[in-house]
């Protein structure tokens, strides 16, 4: 029997352009960037302000493509800031709506993802969804602890494309994803390293602007007493000390590039100071995965290495000799993240999972009501 056939539309919004795809089952027919004005972006008061006209720009798109939106199954987005939530595919509805709008975790392009899909979704009476935005929180009350107790751990990650590959590894590995302990560790422009047990993330540093390894733009975990002083320092500014941990950390503050290609480069041509730091930055990921083994009890069936720095077959090597002895290494480089998003809204639509319930009201409404 032929498998039934679901059109999936996934949206995912950025701060000057969206990515849109179009897919049949898992296989995409159709994928763009959508690249805007900046002049046009910045002509809006807010960020929810913008959703007509990249609602808009979408359906001409699409229309100019040639893709008939009537055979569209569903629509899905990239689920924003919102309130922490358990993993999985939400269906968008009246509380996800008003969080995005407001930005109840902070402003993003991406909070646009889950309206942009209900509003091309409600004209065409299909259902809308997110999936496993970056607020996913499946922290378990030991990992919130933080040894100060004013400050709570905190659950910010790269959720989707981290758990998306651990299906995956799961089903190439002929098991589900619940009956599987892994560490899956995203690496990219911030680095997050989570505890999946059983098909919770457990444990995760923040790889916002929190713990955990330095990363390309991120300067991760430091000493927390040099760092207060510094802050009283007199110095600095609150927003410049907050540049130089996210943005202009890590890579950036060491050695002046994010680009990890160009480090590599650096040490070809024999830079001593590129090949330590880069080898440091390996040796805190490593150090990281060692950690989160612990929390496992070294019960750990697989280690997931992915992101774009995982395309580095020299830092993945690197990362790979420190912790190989813990379990069996599976590279999935990249961040398929339209991929990840389409099977998120399939899972539903087979009725393999049920959408999950954002907290408060499951009625649908007009976003503009």
């Amino acid at each position: 029997m032929n498998e039934k056939e679901y059109r999936v539309l996934v949206i995912n919004p950025g701060s000057t352009s969206t990515k849109i795809g179009v897919f049949d089952n898992e296989r995409s027919i159709f994928e763009k960037t959508i690249r805007h004005d900046s002049d046009t972006i910045n002509s809006y008061a807010t960020i929810f302000d913008q959703y007509e006209f990249r609602k808009s720009t979408i359906l001409e798109t699409l229309d100019e493509e040639g893709i008939n939106i009537s055979k569209l199954s569903a629509v899905c987005g990239r689920g924003g800031l919102l309130r922490p939530i358990e993993g999985g595919t939400y269906a968008v509805n009246d509380a996800m709506l008003e969080d995005l709008k407001v930005g109840y975790s902070g402003q993003h392009a991406s909070n646009l993802g889950g309206i942009l899909a209900y509003e091309i979704a409600t004209g065409l009476n299909i259902p809308s969804f997110i999936v496993d935005p970056v607020v996913v929180d499946e922290l378990s009350d030991i990992a919130r602890i933080s040894g100060f107790s004013l400050i709570e751990r905190k659950s910010i990650f790269h959720a989707l494309n981290q758990k998306a590959v651990a299906r995956r590894v799961a089903k190439n590995l002929g098991k589900k994803y619940e009956e599987l302990n892994l560490i899956v560790t995203h690496m990219g422009g911030g680095i997050t390293v989570g505890v999946h047990e059983n098909g919770r993330v457990v444990d995760v540093n923040n790889g916002l602007h929190g713990d955990g390894p330095f990363s390309p733009e991120r300067a991760g975990t430091v000493p927390v007493g040099d760092l207060v002083s510094l802050c009283f320092s007199g110095e600095y500014y609150r927003e410049e000390i907050m540049k130089k941990l996210v943005g202009q950390g890590g890579l950036v503050g060491y050695l002046g590039t994010n680009d990890a290609v160009q480090v590599e480069k650096m040490i070809d041509q024999g830079d001593e100071d590129a090949a330590l730091v880069y080898d440091a930055m390996a040796y805190q990921v490593a150090k990281e995965i060692g950690s989160a083994s612990a929390v496992l009890s070294g019960k750990v069936d697989a280690i997931i290495l992915t992101g774009g720095l995982a395309y580095g077959k020299g830092f993945v090597k690197l990362i790979s000799d420190r912790i190989s002895w813990i379990a069996d290494v599976i590279v999935h480089p990249g961040e398929n993240e339209l991929q990840a998003l389409t099977e998120g809204a399939l899972r539903v639509l087979r009725g393999e999972e049920k959408a999950k319930v954002y907290p408060g009201n499951n009625v649908n409404s007009k976003v503009t009501n």
